[in-house]
C-alpha cells in the first residue's frame, strides 16, 4: 500500500522542515533571534532536543511499533486503510491531541512527570524550538508519538503524515515570538474571525500564556492553557483562559538554571545544585502550619496565596505547586495594614484565616 502523502516521498518531513524554516526567517526578520538573552544551555536543550526527538526517539518508537505490530498481530496491518481519508485524518487528529492534552496536563500535576516536562518552562523566552524542549524521558514516554506508530500500522500512514504537517504548523506557530494573532486582535472588524480560530486551535496568547510565570498579571495561566492543537479540551475540562494578552514574564518562579545535562537526562543525570527540585536528595517540605500568619498589604496590590502548603515563602506562593494538583490563589489587597492569612490551608475563606485551624 501506497503510504506517502500526495505520491511524494517523505513530503511532510519537507513541509515540517519547511514550517520551521519559515518560522525561523521570520524571526530573524523580526529581530527576535538577535536580540535574544538564550544561553549556550538553552540553545543545546532546544536544538538538541529537536534533533534528538526527530532523528532518534520519534522513528524509533514509530518502528517498534510497526515491526511489533508486522510480527505479533500481522492480520491487523492495514486493517483501516480502506477508510476514507478524511476520516482517517480525523481519528488520528483528535485521538491524538486528546492524548497530549492529558499527559500535557498530567506532567503539571504529578511531581515525577513534571520533572520530566519542567525544562520546557525554564525557558524566559518564546521561539519556535521552545516547543521540542523537554527531557529525553518525557518524549519516549508520550502517548500520542505511540499513536503515530498504532495508526501508521493500522493503515493511517498518509493521513499521519499531513496530520503531523498541520499539527506543527499550530504548534510552532503558537510558540514561536511572531505572535501572528496580534493582528487580529487590533482590528476590530477582524474579531469575529479570531473568536472562533481561538476557541478551535491553539494561538500564541493562548500558549504564552501557559508560559506565565504566574496568574499575577492576569495573563499568565501556567497550570492551564494545556493544548497542543486544538483548544476544545481545555474549553471542555476547564482549563482555558482566553485573555487575548501576552505575560509580562516567562520562566519559572524560582528557577535554579542547573546545567543542561541534568534538564535534559533527569533522571538518569541529577542535578548537583541541591536546591534544585532534580537533585539528589531533593524532597518539597512541607510548610503549612496550624497558626496563621500575619502580613502586612498594600491596598491595591495582588498576591498569590499559596495552597499547596509547600512554598518555602508562606503564605505567599514561589512555584512549589508545580507538579501538583494545587494552584495558587490571587488575591487584591483591599486595603493598607496587617492582615491574618491562612497558613493551615483548610480555610473556608483563604487566603484569609477563619479560624479552621482551630479545629484540627
Amino acid at each position: 500500500m501506497d503510504q506517502t502523502l500526495f505520491g511524494i516521498e517523505n513530503l511532510d518531513v519537507y513541509l515540517v522542515g519547511g514550517i520551521l524554516m519559515f518560522f525561523g526567517l521570520m524571526e530573524v526578520i523580526a529581530g527576535h533571534l538577535k536580540s535574544t538573552k538564550r544561553t549556550f544551555s538553552d540553545w543545546i536543550q532546544e536544538v538538541g532536543s529537536f534533533l534528538v526527538l526527530s532523528v532518534l526517539i520519534k522513528p524509533m518508537i514509530v518502528l517498534v511499533i510497526y515491526f511489533l505490530g508486522s510480527f505479533l498481530l500481522e492480520n491487523y496491518q492495514y486493517i483501516f486503510g480502506h477508510w476514507h481519508f478524511i476520516l482517517m485524518l480525523v481519528t488520528y487528529l483528535f485521538i491524538d491531541d486528546l492524548l497530549q492534552y492529558w499527559y500535557h496536563r498530567s506532567a503539571h500535576e504529578y511531581e515525577w512527570l513534571w520533572k520530566l516536562h519542567r525544562p520546557h518552562h525554564q525557558a524566559e523566552e518564546m521561539g519556535f524550538f521552545v516547543s521540542y524542549r523537554n527531557a529525553a524521558l518525557y518524549y519516549i514516554l508520550m502517548p500520542n508519538i505511540w499513536w503515530i506508530g498504532i495508526c501508521t500500522f493500522l493503515g493511517f500512514g498518509k493521513a499521519v503524515a499531513l496530520g503531523l504537517i498541520l499539527k506543527q504548523l499550530v504548534i510552532i506557530g503558537s510558540h514561536s515570538t511572531l505572535k501572528w494573532d496580534r493582528f487580529f486582535y487590533k482590528h476590530k472588524f477582524l474579531h469575529p474571525i479570531i473568536a472562533i480560530l481561538e476557541r478551535i486551535i491553539i494561538t500564541p496568547a493562548f500558549h504564552h500564556g501557559h508560559h506565565g510565570v504566574s496568574k499575577l498579571d492576569g495573563i499568565g495561566n501556567p497550570n492551564g492553557n494545556y493544548g497542543n492543537m486544538f483548544s476544545i479540551w481545555d474549553q471542555l475540562f476547564n482549563s482555558a483562559i482566553f485573555t487575548r494578552q501576552f505575560p509580562t514574564a516567562l520562566g519559572l518562579q524560582n528557577d535554579p538554571k542547573e546545567h543542561w545535562t541534568a534538564a535534559y537526562l533527569y533522571p538518569f543525570i541529577k542535578s548537583d545544585n541541591q536546591k534544585s527540585e532534580i537533585s539528589k536528595n531533593f524532597v518539597k517540605e512541607t510548610t503549612a502550619t496550624k497558626e496563621p500568619i500575619i502580613v502586612e498589604l498594600k491596598k491595591g496590590e495582588k498576591y498569590l496565596w499559596c495552597k499547596c502548603g509547600k512554598s518555602q515563602s508562606q503564605p505567599f506562593c514561589d512555584g512549589a505547586h508545580h507538579g501538583t494538583k494545587f494552584q495558587p490563589e490571587v488575591f487584591e489587597a483591599k486595603r493598607d495594614g496587617k492582615v491574618k492569612l491562612c497558613n493551615c490551608k483548610v480555610s473556608k475563606t483563604g487566603p484569609f484565616c477563619d479560624n479552621s485551624h482551630e479545629g484540627l
